[in-house]
């Protein structure tokens, strides 16, 4: 039906739809049935209800949205170009999609000022935001007084049908329930379609009752393509609800105005065509050319910018009465939203000599961890259900729990990938808190998508993986990641670190501090098993990423590279080879990423060109290792699977012993 005459709001609608509408079909690529459908919606929060500062898009008590099912993106680049930041313009627009563009296939928040995660991976957007909920429980517990507040924002997010499916979402949003993340509102697009048609064919449940007991507040809006009203009517009740987080269930028609598309899959993630296109036009009586916003629309949603200059102002006042009554907390939320850390933290990594007593290293990573908590209070997180096995607890704080929000050790329960994307949230809330995350190495393979995008997104997150090998022991291969390391290596901007000894931890935890500071993600891998401080560790080896603990005199006939706890081996066989008359050096490896970023002349001050008869030990896979030792080396490693038995006699029959090393070393040597 054509619409004779237009009134604004539905004007403001109509151009996010064909914003969206003209950008995918120039591209011949995209998703328009989520925008069009879900306009209504994404208008009435942004108009209406969202605080934020267009010219200033990291002003700290901005309200957050998150586009979860971020295949829809030109809904919020026609939202920000609508609203007035400087970060998408109508050419950026133009060019969705294309090489170098602000505008890419799926919301990015390292290319677009604006957006505050990474989306696209259905579910994780809904998880992030329970993490930035969580960061604002937390900070508003630290720092808010009973006669000033200086923390006080909502998350809001859209989701789909997709990110209800994905079990991110469902981990990610029990959590929520739990700790009663009352400034969560989720909007959910209640389309009824996915790429494979009606989602009848696999998702029939009813998902309001799922929330419910999940122990979120549910509304329904049954007409979201035109029922503004009630949309409002749904948010302002969800603001109310102060105990517990909100999901608005909004019915919307995909690709809604479409005469031939709508309601189908075939407007899921292609472009409509000219011909529908040029329908949908006459469908919703909108007779501009492409990429032209009405005059009026950019006048009304330009609005943003002095509503957004008006909150800002209104709190930075609050904010110097704060800095007046409260100058020390003051001072310390300013260093938050610095980025810096505490004068002198660093003097509290402990170091250690071989007289100290052998340890596992997730206990000296459980020890490290309890110096640094007093001195980066930012630091919070926790573990997926294994705080004693991980060894993760913040001895100098109580659980973060409903109502105990200023509490820094997370309980995340037996859900990995939600605990990954919770973590990620906290990171990119853009408040400085430092969130780690932990479980098991082999665990990482139920929450890889998460710290894949950890690293993608440039979230400061640091991972605390224990368990790292064989030694695991008893548990058997299913509990035994021998091809863990070798795959989270592949994952660019992540730097791993497998320590192999106490000073290696306290150096490990040097570099995760520093690099998360940087917004940039660490994994760290620690034994399970007990072993020995040796001599020539240090922290500052560890931030090379390799580097020389044992050397002889003169070029070496040999050199041995070790890992984690098999540095030991590589230290114990040098000594016997040493008697033999052979001259090896030993260098512990613990980073591959962070020796790959040292100049060329460190690296050849280490593994020296000249040198080709090296062997590499470490208890997992032998994938990767040729580029260290060459065609001349050798690896001691383990290619199967491992096998249930005492962690000592795993590390024994698989050879990860003195006598294997040695054997492996003298058949280099010839």
């Amino acid at each position: 039906m054509v619409a004779a005459t237009q009134s604004l709001e539905e004007l403001c609608i109509n151009s996010i739809r064909f914003l969206a509408v003209d950008a995918v079909e120039k591209a011949k690529s995209g998703h328009p049935g989520l925008p069009m459908g879900a306009a209504p919606m994404a208008y009435v929060l942004w108009d209406k209800f969202m605080r934020f500062n267009p010219k200033n898009p990291k002003w700290f008590n901005r309200d957050r949205f998150i586009l979860s099912a971020g295949h829809g993106c030109m809904l919020q680049y026609a939202l920000l170009y609508l609203t007035g930041y400087d970060s998408v313009t109508i050419e950026d627009i133009k060019q969705f999609r294309q090489w170098g563009s602000k505008t890419p296939g799926h919301p990015e928040n390292f290319e677009t000022e604006g957006v505050e995660v990474t989306t696209g991976p259905l579910g994780q957007g809904i998880a992030n935001g329970v993490g930035l909920a969580l960061a604002e429980a937390h900070l508003a517990a630290t720092f808010n007084k009973p006669d000033a507040t200086i923390v006080d924002h909502y998350t809001y997010v859209i989701l789909g049908d997709g990110c209800n499916m994905e079990g991110v979402a469902s981990e990610a949003c029990s959590a929520a329930g739990h700790w009663g993340l009352g400034k969560l509102i989720a909007l959910y697009d209640d389309n009824h379609i996915s790429i494979d048609g009606s989602t009848d064919v696999a998702f029939t449940e009813d998902v309001s009752k799922r929330f419910e007991a999940y122990g979120w507040h549910v509304l329904h809006v049954e007409n979201g393509n035109t029922d503004l009203d009630g949309i409002a009517k749904a948010i302002e009740e969800a603001k109310k609800v102060t105990d517990k987080p909100s999901m608005i269930k909004v019915t919307t028609t995909i690709g809604y105005g479409s005469p031939n598309k709508q309601n189908t899959a075939g407007v899921h993630g292609a472009a409509l065509g000219p011909d529908e296109v040029a329908l949908t036009r006459h469908n919703l009586g909108w007779d501009h050319e492409p990429f032209v916003v009405p005059q009026d629309v950019l006048s009304h949603m330009n609005k943003a910018i002095e509503r957004g200059a008006n909150y800002e102002e209104e709190w930075n006042k609050a904010f110097e009465t704060y800095k007046a009554k409260y100058p020390a907390e003051a001072a310390e939320f300013e260093r938050y939203l610095s980025g810096q850390l505490r004068e002198g933290w660093e003097k509290e990594l402990p170091t250690f000599t071989p007289d100290d007593a052998a340890n596992a290293t997730r206990k000296h990573s459980a020890a490290i961890l309890n110096k640094l908590a007093p001195v980066i209070p930012e630091l919070i997180g926790g573990s997926a259900d294994l705080t004693h096995s991980n060894l993760t607890e913040l001895k100098v704080s109580g659980d973060f729990q409903k109502g105990q929000y200023g509490n820094r050790n997370v309980h995340f329960g037996v859900r990995e990938h939600g605990m990954g994307a919770i973590c990620n949230g906290m990171a990119l809330h853009g408040s400085g808190l430092i969130p780690y995350g932990a479980t098991f190495l082999i665990f990482t393979d139920y929450m890889r998508a998460s710290i894949r995008l950890s690293a993608l997104s440039q979230a400061g997150v640091i991972w605390v993986m224990t368990h790292d090998s064989i030694g695991q022991g008893e548990d058997g291969p299913t509990h035994q990641p021998v091809e863990v390391l070798a795959s989270l290596r592949a994952i660019p901007n992540l730097t791993v670190i497998r320590p192999a000894d106490g000073n290696e931890c306290s150096g490990a935890y040097k570099i995760a501090i520093e690099k998360a500071k940087q917004n940039a993600p660490t994994l760290m891998a620690f034994t399970r098993q007990n072993v020995p401080n040796l001599p020539g560790t240090s922290i500052e080896g560890v931030t090379k990423g390799a580097y020389t603990i044992v050397d002889c005199d003169g070029t070496p006939d040999i050199i041995l590279i070790g890992t984690g706890s098999e540095v030991s081996l590589c230290v114990t066989a040098a000594e016997k080879l040493t008697a033999e008359g052979k001259k090896v050096r030993v260098v512990s490896m613990p980073s591959w990423e962070l020796f790959e970023a040292q100049d060329e002349a460190y690296k050849e001050s280490v593994l020296p060109k000249a040198v080709t008869k090296r062997v590499s030990v470490e208890a997992g896979v032998s994938f990767g290792w040729a580029k260290y030792v060459g065609t001349e080396g050798d690896t001691v490693s383990i290619d199967t699977f491992g096998a249930s038995a005492p962690g000592a006699t795993c590390m024994e029959k698989f050879g990860f012993s003195v006598d294997n090393v040695l054997a492996k070393a003298k058949a280099v040597l010839g």
